[in-house]
């Protein structure tokens, strides 16, 4: 049986439906906090069970039986997330699962100024010293590109600090490839990196937008602590302004540049481009 966490959010939710294309959805089980949010699932023959990084034991019953389990990293910034993650990864293995996956993050390398790489490596960490094999699926960026470029079909302007390529990826490729890994014959043991085929900058968006808009959209790069000046009159608390601007910082260093082939080869096609999905975003 494959056990996804996570299986009522964006990520592990998509990653069940494409299992079910794949999979008997006996084969099937979910481990959520909120078993009536995934009553859909239940309809259609996965298994339903309760259960939260925050209670040990019940994780481990909602794992019982599971060959694989996919667990969905924590993304509470408040909360000790390598203790939730370790609580995690132990009740996997007391559960008998052969293999955890674990969806890490792109650039999760000592050094990277981006906060949550701590925590994707000290989770990689505790999952090699697990004693079952495990694989780190070190997604690329796939947040929406709205939330990447700001109200860029408002202003004409794409205004961000400066950054450096980035392979943005889109989630429901990611959850796509996550699914054809836990229900193919190949396994990876360690990290993988699942991103798509090209890194791009805010001038390569800003040169995309304007070619699919058939105006001129332009890159302005603000100055860091304007930036952040910026968010806080938005409404945006300070100190998550100052997490975000590690993001930029990570990516003008560097640490989100490189890509992957595995993405393409796990879906067998091309995955979609930045202006295949912004084309969308302007259809909406």
């Amino acid at each position: 049986m494959i056990v996804v966490t996570g299986a009522t959010g964006g990520l592990g939710g998509a990653t069940v439906e494409h299992l079910l294309k794949r999979v008997p959805a006996d084969e099937i089980g979910v481990s959520v906090r909120d078993t009536a949010k995934a009553r859909h699932l239940a309809d259609r023959g996965v298994r339903v069970r309760q259960g939260s990084y925050e209670d040990p034991a019940a994780l481990r019953d909602s794992f019982a039986g599971a060959d694989q389990v996919l667990l969905v990293s924590g993304n509470d910034p408040a909360a000790d997330l390598v203790a939730l993650h370790r609580n995690a990864v132990e009740a996997a293995v007391a559960a008998g699962a052969r293999r955890v996956l674990y969806t890490s993050q792109q650039g999760a390398v000592p050094g990277n100024p981006y906060p949550p790489s701590e925590f994707h490596l000290a989770t990689e960490a505790i999952l090699g010293d697990s004693g079952v094999a495990w694989t780190a699926l070190r997604n690329g960026a796939y947040g929406p590109l709205g939330q990447v470029l700001g109200p860029w079909q408002r202003t004409g302007v794409i205004a961000q600090p400066k950054d450096g390529p980035v392979p943005y990826t889109d989630r429901a490729d990611i959850a796509e490839a996550t699914a054809a890994l836990l229900a193919g014959d190949r396994s990876f043991d360690g990290p993988v990196a699942l991103t798509a085929p090209t890194a791009l900058t805010f001038d390569d968006f800003a040169r995309i937008t304007s070619d699919l808009t058939g105006r001129t959209v332009k890159r302005v790069v603000l100055d860091d602590e304007q930036w952040v000046a910026d968010q806080v009159t938005t409404g945006m608390p300070e100190q998550v302004a100052r997490l975000l601007l590690t993001w930029y910082q990570a990516s003008r260093a560097g640490y989100f540049t490189d890509t992957d082939p595995l993405l393409t080869e796990l879906l067998g096609r091309e995955p979609r481009t930045a202006a295949d999905r912004l084309t969308a975003d302007l259809a909406t």
